[in-house]
Order: C-alpha cells, then structure tokens, then sequence
C-alpha cells in the first residue's frame, strides 16, 4: 500500500539490480530510510522475495539492465504490484528512457531520471516515502491530455502535405511540436550522406543546435553527441531524457541551455527501414522538468514513426525527381555530343519560331557538318570519329549565346537555334563557328573543318521550310569547296 506522511521510518523497500557493487552502493546510501530493505539481482529473485515478504516500495535500478532480455520479467514485477496497488519506482539512465514507456505499458509507475548522485537520490526516496508514492502516470490519459495529443497528432499529420520536400515537411513537423504544451524549442535531425543534419528547428529565438552542437564539426564528429538527447536518439534507436540539463556531464551544455530556460530535453529516435539504425531522431526541448505519462511517450512515439514516412515519402520524391531528370535527359539530349538530339530539337524549334512569330523577332537558323567526315572515320577509326564529333559539339557550344540551342540532327551534321538573330549576324555567328573549328586540334586527326548554311525565319514560313532552305544553303557551301559559308536563299 502506499505510504502516508510521516511513515518513512516504518516503510520496508527491495532495491533490485543485477550488479553486486550498485546494490551495495544503494543499501549504504539509502539503506537507512527503511525500515527494512532488502536487494535482489534480478527480477525472478525478487519476485521469490516478494512472495515470502511484501515490500511498501519496489525500486527497479535499470542500470546495466538490457531491455531485450530485462523487459519481461522486470514487466511483470510491475504488473504485479499494480494489482494490489503497491508503488513502483522506476530509476532509470536518460540514456535509455525508452524503459519508461515500455514498463508504463504493464502498469503504473513513478520514476527518476539518472545519474543522480547519492545526496540526490537520498533526498528524492526521503521526500518520497515522506509524501507517499501516489503513481506519476495514470494508466488512462485524462481527457485534456487527450485533446492536447490529438491537436499535436493532428497538426504533425498535416505536416504530411509537404513531405515532397524534405526541409519543408521538418520545418512544419517541428512548428507543430513546438506547440505542445512546455515544449520551448522542437528540432529534426536525420542521417544522410554519411553524417547527420539538422534538418529544421522551431523555437526560441536565438538559439540554433548546430552552433550549439557541432562547432566546426560534422554532426557525427560533435564532442557532445554522448550528451544531448537528439545526437543521442539519432545514433543509439533510444529514447533518451534529461529531466536536467546538468545530468549529462556537460556543465557548459547545460549552463548554454538554462541561460535559454531549458529545463529538460527529450530525444525520440525515427525509426528507419529494415535492420538499420535510426533515420533520425525529434528533438524536444522544455520549459520545465515535466513527467511524462505512458499516452505521451506512445505519442511521441508514433510521431517520429509519422516524421519516418515523411522522411521517407520525401526520398522517394527526391529519387522520382532525379529519375524523371535522368529519363528526360536520355529523352532529350544526344548521347554522344551531350547537345540537344534532333527530336527535341524539332520541338525547341518549333517553340522558338511561335515566340518569334509573337514578339515580331528575327530568328536564324544555321546548319553545319564536317567535311569528309567519312574519309576521318576510315582512315582513323570511329572512336577518333567520335572524338572528332564531341570536340566539334564541345567548340561550338562555347561560342554560342546562352539563349541559343545547338542540335546534333544526325551522323555528324548539327543545327543551331538563334534567336533574336537576323540573317547577317547568322552569318558573322557561322563564321566565328567555321573559323574556330578550324582551328581547334582533334586529338587522332589534327584538324577537321566544316560547311555551313544561315537561314533566317520568314514572316509566315514554317519550321519545316525553313530547314529545307537552310540544308540547302549547306549543300551550297560543300560544292562551293567546303569550309565556308553560305545564305539561304527566300
């Protein structure tokens, strides 16, 4: 039964932990509180203990304790003790908080967050057993907390929205967080590329984690990452608390967040895929050093497993984008050369005459090949052919405009795409292109030259006369001797 007031000197506890030393430690510390306290190393021992003798108060050390193997046992001296209504106090490392919620699920619990010194936990079990242990977290959420964790679930589900965009869909996440109640700053971390990222924090002003965290350093690398509970989380998979800052063994840490008002921080670890580590990790930062019930932690819980599927939906989105990039390329652009291929450059065509038709612009249209490129394919081979095509693309390209197109339209003849462009300075443009082609060395063959034709846009004429006149201004300039240019007559 719970103890009342003033009844500290009649109170009997069992102190359970699996190492001798902590037990040891614990009876030298505390022992005198009780009026008989006796230890255990484990849970069956200290259910054997409890059948023969009941105990006012159960004390569960979780240090050096493993959840995988602990859970069940130490779950069932909980449930236990909730059936006849006896306290449980749970003492647990902010390394591995995620005890709490998983323990909470078997029954209620009061519990304090280590390390805590020997003053410490002797002043905690004396106000305790003095004031009686009344359980800290109800097995049911009163219907304010309720409202609270629909509202916060509600406002992370609308965050969804944007989960096509990593950054964007964090930044909501954490301005929802940061509306819970206590909640003064709320932060996003995840694993990419080899390291971790802030990816978006909400919160009180002035204060940013990453100069907090990693000054200089690569997250991974930061000198607090055994520290501060978001690092924490987003390494270990943990659950990890600070009911105070100063816990963690960083005096300058916690003396930067208490200038803040930060009371107590909190890391919940996204979940990632498979077998793996964490995606991430939220970080909450509070005003207070606030008891958490079982509904807030599964909450919490469910949230970082809400801001895993925007995480993820936002990858996939980044990998369709890069995909529809990477297929409209291939669509598009000639393999070879690496220059708009002749489909699309029909298509570019087209669009650059409708504008010019609409502005009243000149357009030109120049078409160029290289002379006797058959006799350089088998003299030289393809692969020096090749060469020849890409150096060609290569040279050409770095003299035109940003707003002009050049187009490979087939074998080793290319067209360019010159707005706001008239026939005579398509012509002074295929010179600087004949003259500097002809200069450029090819790399198996020396040199190459090239033939060219101009045509510029008349007032009705379509694309596809247009390219007739042009061509044939080409084949002009190749009976006129090759390299050299030629204009397209109307």
């Amino acid at each position: 039964m719970h103890q009342e007031g003033g009844s500290r000197e009649h109170a009997t506890g069992l102190f359970v932990n699996p190492v001798g030393q902590r037990r040891a430690d614990f009876q030298h510390a505390c022992g005198g509180l009780f009026a008989q306290l006796r230890v255990a190393a484990g849970a069956e021992q200290a259910a054997g203990l409890l059948e023969r003798e009941s105990a006012d108060l159960l004390i569960l050390d979780l240090e050096r304790c493993e959840i995988g193997l602990d859970l069940a046992p130490l779950g069932a001296l909980v449930a236990a003790r909730a059936a006849v209504q006896a306290p449980v106090l749970v003492l647990c490392p902010f390394t591995n908080a995620g005890w709490l919620q998983a323990l909470m699920g078997f029954g209620p619990i009061d519990y304090a967050i280590g390390p805590l010194r020997e003053q410490q936990l002797r002043s905690l079990l004396d106000t305790r057993l003095r004031a009686g242990f009344a359980p800290r977290t109800a097995p049911t959420p009163g219907e304010e907390e309720m409202r609270g964790l629909l509202a916060l679930h509600g406002a992370a589900q609308e965050a969804l929205l944007d989960a096509d965009d990593a950054e964007r869909f964090a930044e909501r996440l954490c301005t929802a967080l940061a509306g819970w109640p206590g909640v003064v700053h709320a932060a996003l971390f995840q694993h990419r590329d080899g390291d971790l990222y802030l990816e978006a924090e909400h919160g009180l002003p002035g204060l940013r984690l990453g100069a907090l965290l990693k000054p200089g350093a690569r997250l991974l690398q930061s000198p607090l990452r055994h520290a501060f509970p978001g690092l924490l989380a987003a390494t270990t998979d943990e659950f990890t608390l600070l009911d105070a800052p100063g816990k963690a063994g960083e005096p300058e840490l916690a003396e930067r967040l208490d200038a803040f008002g930060v009371r107590s921080v909190l890391g919940v670890p996204i979940p990632g895929e498979g077998p793996g580590g964490p995606r991430g990790s939220l970080s909450l930062l509070f005003d207070h050093a606030r008891p958490f019930s079982h509904a807030q932690l599964s909450a919490l819980e469910q949230l970082a497993r809400l801001a895993g599927v925007g995480l993820r939906m936002a990858e996939a989105a980044r990998e369709n984008e890069a995909l529809l990039a990477r297929v409209t390329h291939l669509a598009t652009v000639d393999a070879l050369t690496d220059v708009a291929n002749r489909r699309h450059g029909e298509q570019l065509l087209e669009a650059e005459i409708k504008r010019a038709r609409r502005y009243r612009l000149p357009l030109a249209l120049i078409a160029f090949d290289i002379d006797r490129f058959s006799v350089v394919n088998d003299t030289y081979g393809h692969p020096v052919g090749d060469m020849a095509l890409r150096t060609v693309a290569d040279t050409a390209r770095a003299l035109l405009r940003s707003s002009d197109v050049l187009i490979r339209s087939g074998g080793e003849e290319f067209q360019v795409i010159a707005p706001h462009t008239s026939a005579v300075d398509g012509l002074k443009m295929a010179e600087k292109l004949r003259a500097a082609i002809e200069q450029v060395e090819i790399p198996g063959c020396d040199h190459v030259t090239i033939s060219l034709g101009v045509a510029q846009l008349g007032e009705s004429e379509s694309g596809d006369s247009l390219a007739v006149r042009v061509h044939a201004a080409l084949a002009r300039a190749k009976r006129a001797g090759r390299n050299c240019v030629e204009l397209a007559m109307q």
